[in-house]
């Protein structure tokens, strides 16, 4: 696992935007989860700032005009660099502009492309080998520009470490809480998603955004069916019981729930249970043992192999780490 926070400075981060034409979105996305002192939120210090090729004036999509002050040399002193969307994708970025995304990535920073900023990550070569995901619109512009690179078209996000790239506008929200999840704990990043009044983490994939808006689920009697699960994560939860649950025969359950949620009644049930176990880690002095018991996991042995594959470290390193760093905050925020 990453981990990016500096204890004697803040932890710089730097958002790309084409001279040509910026996506005042994905800025603003950016600026919300890193331009704010959120400390208090158990985040670490960040120094933010926009960069493009040439600083000065540069246009945004929705018409306004926005003075930039930092040039390519702030991308290779920077933890984080996010790159929002490239909104000319006829114009290919210039040289310097790939040169310093690759200068960047080599000294150690987690770039993160958001919505088309995946073309331009795709363009330093970075990607090539390695899953990625853009706009579900553009995803056979980028598979056919780029054919080294193994586009998929269905996630919000495809993380491979140091590498993030992040579906169309809106999903920029969850790419960048997934990334402050993955670094900084689900505690933080639950409370971040509160202060931003946005679901912590959305389950399933754009893949429910092509045809038709996802149902409102808490809505109807399948949400009823979802949050009671929510509250039983401990028992022993198949699609038969929920589908008894719902009123309806397992196959139209299983049918319904992805047309509603974008992904399998079993990888959502595993994802809540994932998030559970991880506030349970954060939050709590429970054994291993007793953590897999009360989110659901058959033993100690499958959580901690399920856990691992999905956060890259074991359950007991994952609370050190996240232990350390609340301690750290709280340590930081009595100063």
């Amino acid at each position: 696992m990453v981990r990016m926070a500096v204890p004697d400075r803040p932890v710089v981060v730097s958002t790309l935007v084409a001279d040509g034409l910026v996506g005042s979105f994905g800025l603003g996305v950016a600026a919300e989860v890193f331009a704010y002192d959120r400390r208090h939120l158990g985040l670490p210090a960040f120094d933010f700032a926009p960069v493009t090729e040439h600083p000065g004036l540069v246009r945004t999509d929705t018409g306004l005009a926005m003075s930039v002050e930092h040039g390519l040399d702030r991308l290779v002193a920077s933890d984080i660099v996010t790159v929002t969307a490239w909104e000319r994708l006829d114009r290919a970025p210039s040289p310097a502009v790939l040169d310093a995304l690759r200068a960047a990535h080599a000294r150690g920073a987690v770039v993160v492309s958001q919505c088309s900023g995946a073309f331009v990550l795709a363009a330093t070569g970075l990607l090539d080998g390695l899953r990625a995901t853009t706009h579900w619109r553009y995803t056979g512009e980028l598979a056919a520009r780029h054919p080294a690179v193994r586009v998929d078209p269905a996630v919000l996000y495809v993380d491979n470490g140091r590498l993030i790239t992040g579906a169309g506008t809106a999903a920029g929200v969850d790419t960048l809480l997934h990334l402050v999840r993955r670094e900084w704990g689900a505690a933080a990043a639950n409370a971040l998603a509160r202060e931003m009044v946005v679901p912590p983490h959305r389950d399933g994939g754009q893949a429910q955004f092509i045809d038709a808006p996802v149902a409102q689920v808490q809505d109807d009697l399948l949400g009823a069916v979802l949050e009671w699960a929510q509250a039983h994560l401990a028992d022993d939860l198949t699609v038969d019981l929920l589908a008894r649950r719902a009123l309806m025969s397992p196959r139209t359950f299983a049918r319904r729930f992805k047309a509603a949620t974008g992904t399998t009644p079993h990888a959502w049930l595993l994802t809540q249970r994932l998030a559970a176990a991880e506030a349970l880690l954060e939050g709590s002095d429970a054994p291993v043992e007793e953590v897999a018991r009360l989110v659901g996991f058959g033993t100690a042995a499958g959580f901690r192999e399920q856990f691992a594959r999905r956060r890259g470290v074991s359950p007991r390193a994952y609370r050190q780490t996240f232990r350390r760093a609340a301690r750290q905050g709280d340590g930081d925020r009595a100063a």
